[in-house]
């Protein structure tokens, strides 16, 4: 068994998303077999051990994990201990990076307020970080920040003077505004001043290895969202609406705004899609029907999943325990949409790997 024999093994393992095999697309970096018969990793029955380096992104995604077992699989009965790692190497150096510990930049935004953006940017992060995935989720909404409330963070960040150590929650590093000001102050600044405190907290905190930073927009089309397109290496949007059209209407425009700046939009989550009466079993459209998947079929995006209107979210966000980490219908639809971000980031990943290489 030599590397030649090892690719034409892999060549038989396909992209269910890019629609060829992984061979051909150029999603394996490096093979490495060494037949010293050493047993490392697989016992000393082992002939000896082949090495892969895959070029997958998205850490913790169903469809990578997935297309990591068929590696495995392709390689089962070659008698050889199968060792794989991952990485997608950036054309930038250390120095020239933004964020260089950092896999994914992940923006979660809406056209408009009271949409549940932040609901979904906080179960988001706690759900990635659940699935095992090292997480960051920084509050940008710099005039009205929710995060530190909705996950009970009491912590204050730590610095020396040069970086800020931020606090963690559900095992998900976190940075805000809200740490920064007092309980009840209101921020009021002009665009310049966002741009510059943007700009400082990404720079100064001290985030480390990251597989996601979660990014919660504030609402709109405005400074802070111009700054964060203009400085970050974003790997893709979520855009979270309503049913109603006037949230589709606002949406859209969001949808435009990360269009102009060549942003990947990884899809669409409908936040409120239909509330479950827990008296009479009925289940009520309150804002409408189907609207967040019809936008999505309207632009040719994904649809992430819906997320029913359900008291449980308000008490979670309230008392700082995202839904995502408990049990039930709406802890699933949660779920689904966590999945399927991470699935779709690995498409932007894997397509941006194979297109370069």
């Amino acid at each position: 068994m030599n590397e030649s024999d090892v690719r034409e093994r892999l060549a038989g393992v396909r992209d269910p998303d890019l629609g060829d095999d992984i061979v051909s697309l150029g999603l394996v970096n490096e093979i490495e077999v060494d037949t010293d018969g050493d047993g490392h990793g697989a016992g000393d029955d082992a002939a000896g051990t082949v090495r892969v380096s895959l070029a997958l992104g998205a850490p913790f995604s169903p469809t990578e994990s997935a297309i990591a077992d068929d590696v495995r699989e392709a390689l089962a009965d070659t008698g050889l201990d199968a060792e794989l790692s991952a990485s997608i190497t950036d054309d930038l150096s250390a120095d020239e990076q933004v964020l260089p510990g950092v896999q994914n930049v992940i923006a979660v935004a809406s056209g408009k307020g009271g949409v549940g953006k932040s609901t979904v940017a906080v179960n988001l992060a706690a759900g990635l970080s659940e699935l095992g995935a090292r997480v960051g989720l920084f509050d940008a909404d710099v005039y009205g920040p929710n995060v530190p409330r909705m996950v009970s963070a009491e912590q204050r960040p730590e610095t020396d003077g040069e970086t800020i150590v931020p606090p963690e929650r559900f095992s998900v590093k976190l940075m805000s505004m809200d740490f920064l000001t007092g309980d009840d102050d209101p921020v009021i600044w002009r665009g310049p001043m966002v741009h510059k405190i943007i700009t400082q907290l990404v720079e100064d905190v001290e985030w480390g290895e990251l597989d996601y930073l979660v990014m919660d927009l504030p609402p709109g089309t405005g400074d802070t969202q111009l700054t964060i397109l203009q400085t970050l290496p974003l790997t893709g949007a979520v855009i979270v609406t309503t049913p109603q059209d006037v949230a589709l209407d606002d949406a859209t425009k969001g949808l435009r705004m990360f269009g102009k700046h060549d942003t990947n939009v990884l899809g669409i989550a409908e936040n409120m899609a239909g509330f479950r009466c827990p008296d009479c079993g009925g289940f009520h459209e309150i804002f409408g029907s189907g609207g967040g998947k019809a936008l999505a079929q309207e632009h040719e995006l994904p649809f992430l999943g819906g997320i029913p209107l359900d008291p449980a979210v308000r008490t979670g966000g309230d008392d700082g325990e995202p839904v995502v980490l408990e049990d039930g219908e709406t802890a699933d639809a949660f779920k689904v949409i966590v999945e399927n971000v991470a699935d779709n980031a690995g498409v932007v990943r894997r397509r941006g790997a194979s297109e370069g290489r």
